[in-house]
């Protein structure tokens, strides 16, 4: 499935629009991540724990994003965004992928 942040994929034209198509992964941030983040900020420096998580969800909601529009007929995924949320106490991490599913000729 390609999909592109832009209204467009370059050198292919868009054949058929198929509509508003998502994906959302929401993971937890466990105690033993919550610690291992709480040294880097004492220490300084990056937080791979959370860094990880984070790439894994975006992963998930990307790849549902492409599923659905896989199940719409679409070949590709224009207009992409992507939004990153805390919620509850900012123990669950939320990724949410948007975009709007088209056929590609």
């Amino acid at each position: 499935m390609l999909t592109s942040t832009t209204p467009t994929i370059a050198g292919r034209e868009i054949t058929e629009t198929l509509g508003v198509v998502t994906g959302e992964a929401i993971v937890g941030a466990n105690i033993f991540r919550d610690l291992l983040a709480g040294i880097t900020d004492i220490v300084g420096g990056r937080s791979r724990a959370y860094e990880s998580a984070l790439r894994d969800a975006r992963e998930i909601a990307l790849k549902e994003m492409g599923e659905e529009a896989h199940s719409k007929g679409g070949n590709a995924v224009v207009g992409v965004d992507l939004d990153y949320e805390t919620l509850g106490s900012g123990s669950m991490l939320m990724v949410t992928a948007t975009g709007t599913a088209v056929r590609l000729a």
